[in-house]
């Protein structure tokens, strides 16, 4: 393994795994845990990247398949990389594309040298291997590649898993390989769908080829709730502590609370700026539906404990006159609320975990959803 690691641990719960850190990159670090809001075309939906830096996030995800396919990655690339073409000077992390063949599988076909793929705008036959997958992303110039991996559906056979977890594991040796000395860090993905002991032998190998960080993925692909936590937890305790932990795709206030207390510390998913711009909006006392009548005549912001530019702005009428109307503005000022709810619960998870009270704060967060915000 390589020695060092750009994670370092700043604050441990007494109380459980939950912790702080920060990562180092090329363009700056940021601190753990932390949510990244999804740009997967080179922006995240509705919203600029002053917005973003407004709002507080840290760091942001681009996706490797997307930007393969439009407008590419040599073009990107001769504007400096993503930090240039899209104007965002704080890190970067790009997913390999893994998961984004996974669910376009009817379109792709896997195979030992890599995935065979037609493109979703057009058809057009395209090939992604491990070796590539890596030097697109560093064409990109993001601070956090991804390896190209095999994402298991669930239900999946205990012979089904076995196969594509062998084929993450010799894809990631692959990837390493290609890597080249530009200063980017390389994380590895945890496969091994549904069955402990294939996260298990995967983690094992992960760790023996060696990287930057570790990310856990297969996970809320359709599975029970209870199941998602229970591979959480046999999941988060294999990975090394020295360096940092990622759970890819997931999810709600909820799932970001229950990764940090089994301590994760990097967690990404379309949820915010999706919902907002379907006029679904997160607040400390759950969830509120704009369009609701409710919220016609209502002078209230969307939540009186958040001051976010939105609710500092504006109301639950206006809000809901706009998603009425189709208005462009409404998807603006949603998503810049829900990333700024999300973004502001990982700072309060981290405040809680530096003077080691999280306990309490995820008690008091799981108390106050338990009132109906609508008539509050």
């Amino acid at each position: 393994m390589p020695p060092g690691s750009p994670y370092q641990l700043l604050h441990q719960s007494s109380e459980c795994p939950a912790r702080c850190g920060r990562v180092t990159t090329l363009h700056g670090s940021f601190d753990t845990p932390v949510f990244m809001p999804v740009g997967t075309q080179a922006t995240v939906k509705a919203v600029t990247p002053e917005n973003l830096l407004e709002l507080g996030a840290q760091i942001i995800l681009g996706n490797t398949y997307h930007l393969f396919i439009r407008p590419g990655h040599e073009l990107i690339r001769s504007f400096g990389g993503l930090h240039g073409f899209m104007n965002w000077q704080k890190p970067i992390l790009t997913d390999s594309g893994g998961f984004q063949i996974f669910s376009l599988r009817e379109l792709a076909k896997i195979t030992e040298k890599g995935a065979e793929f037609r493109s979703h705008l057009d058809g057009a036959k395209l090939f992604l291997s491990p070796e590539k997958a890596v030097h697109v992303q560093e064409a990109l110039g993001s601070d956090i590649m991804m390896v190209l991996d095999t994402c298991i559906p669930y239900p999946a056979t205990l012979d089904e898993a076995a196969k594509a977890t062998a084929l993450t594991g010799r894809w990631a040796k692959r990837c390493r390989e290609a890597q080249s000395d530009t200063g980017q860090l390389l994380f590895g993905i945890l496969q091994g769908g549904m069955y402990p002991e294939l996260r298990r032998e995967a983690a094992e190998e992960l760790i023996d080829i060696g990287f930057d960080g570790y990310a856990m993925g297969g996970l809320s692909v359709g599975e029970p709730k209870e199941m998602m936590h229970a591979m959480l937890d046999e999941s988060v305790h294999l990975l090394p502590e020295t360096h940092a932990k990622y759970l890819m795709g997931v999810g709600t206030p909820e799932d970001l609370v229950e990764g940090v207390y089994r301590g994760v510390d990097m967690f990404d998913c379309v949820m915010p700026t999706r919902n907002a711009r379907n006029g679904m909006l997160f607040t400390s006392h759950g969830r509120v539906v704009i369009k609701n009548s409710s919220n016609r005549e209502d002078q209230r912001p969307v939540d009186e404990q958040c001051n976010c530019y939105t609710c500092r702005n504006y109301s639950r009428a206006y809000l809901r006159h706009l998603f009425q109307s189709r208005e462009i503005l409404a998807c603006q000022l949603n998503s810049i609320h829900n990333l700024h709810y999300y973004c502001s619960l990982m700072a309060d998870m981290r405040r809680a975990i530096a003077d080691d009270r999280f306990m309490a704060f995820r008690k008091t967060f799981y108390e106050q959803r338990e009132i109906p915000h609508e008539k509050k």
